[in-house]
C-alpha cells in the first residue's frame, strides 16, 4: 500500500540544534527502534530551585572534541526507567528542550545519560519525530552538514 505524505524526509543521522540548551548543533542518530530520545550528559548534579527538581550538567556536543562542553541546567520533568541498547535498565532524569531540524522547532523529552561509549552524543527516538518527518534509513544529513574549519598552516 502506498501512503502519500507531505512530511519532510530526514536521514538516519542529522545535525540538530538544542536552542534551549545553547547548543547550535549536535550530531544525532535518528533511531526508529528507540522510543525515547537521549542526550549525552556528564557531571549530572541534581538540586532544587524554587522547590522544583533541576539538573546541572555538561553537554559535550562534539565527539571529536571531548574537551569542548556547554554547562547547562534544566528542570527535571520526571525520572524514567530506560533500557539501553546493551540491555541494562537505569532510572534516568528526563528534561524537556526545543529541538531544531530542517527549519522546524518543537519540544522533545530527553533522558540524560552518559553516552561516551556510544557513537552519537544524542539519540533522537521515534516519539520525537513521529508525525513530523519520514526517515530515509539509507541517507544522512538531509539538513546539511556544518562547515568544517580549515586547518591553517603556520609557516
Amino acid at each position: 500500500m502506498n501512503h502519500q505524505t507531505n512530511l519532510p524526509i530526514i536521514g538516519w543521522r542529522e545535525w540538530v540544534g538544542l536552542p534551549d540548551l545553547g547548543i547550535k548543533r549536535i550530531k544525532a542518530k535518528v533511531d526508529t527502534g528507540a522510543r525515547s530520545s537521549s542526550l549525552h550528559a556528564t557531571e549530572v548534579e541534581e538540586f532544587e530551585l524554587d522547590g522544583l527538581p533541576y539538573a546541572r550538567f555538561k553537554i559535550h556536543p562534539y565527539h571529536r572534541f571531548p574537551e569542548r562542553f556547554v554547562s547547562v541546567q534544566a528542570k527535571i520533568e520526571e525520572f524514567r526507567m530506560v533500557r539501553s541498547s546493551s540491555g541494562k535498565t537505569t532510572n534516568r532524569p528526563v528534561i524537556s528542550s526545543a529541538v531544531s531540524l530542517l527549519g522546524e522547532v518543537w519540544p522533545v523529552e530527553l533522558t540524560l545519560a552518559n553516552r561516551s561509549e556510544m557513537g552519537f552524543r544524542m539519540l533522537l527516538g521515534r516519539e520525537a519525530f513521529r508525525g513530523k518527518f519520514i526517515v530515509d534509513a539509507g541517507r544522512s544529513f538531509y539538513g546539511g552538514k556544518p562547515k568544517r574549519k580549515k586547518k591553517t598552516n603556520k609557516s
